[in-house]
């Protein structure tokens, strides 16, 4: 099942400068994993030491955070958008 994910510009020295990648995923486990296998390191930078999403890391599919909806074993469908992006804290 082929998904996108996009990823923030903060990522993108780890994507060689890729602003979008397509893999293959049924959930956004799976997709975090194949991501990290395509481009090493990334997944430190989204997961935790516990295997959970980063506290100011934020991941979409189709507009709903995804810690609303099943968490990373949330299904994805052939075609949708996976958005990572990084949560904004200022004043």
């Amino acid at each position: 099942m082929s998904v996108t994910v996009r990823i923030p510009t903060q990522l993108r020295e780890l994507t060689s400068g890729e602003g979008e990648v397509v893999l293959e995923a049924s959930t956004v486990r799976e997709a975090i994993t194949e991501l990290n296998a395509l481009h090493p390191g990334i997944g430190d930078r989204l997961l935790d030491d516990g295997g959970q999403l980063r506290r100011f890391v934020n991941v979409f599919l189709a507009d709903e955070d995804v810690r609303f909806l099943e968490g990373l074993d949330t299904p994805v469908e052939p075609g949708q958008t996976l958005s990572v992006v990084p949560a904004v804290a200022g004043g």
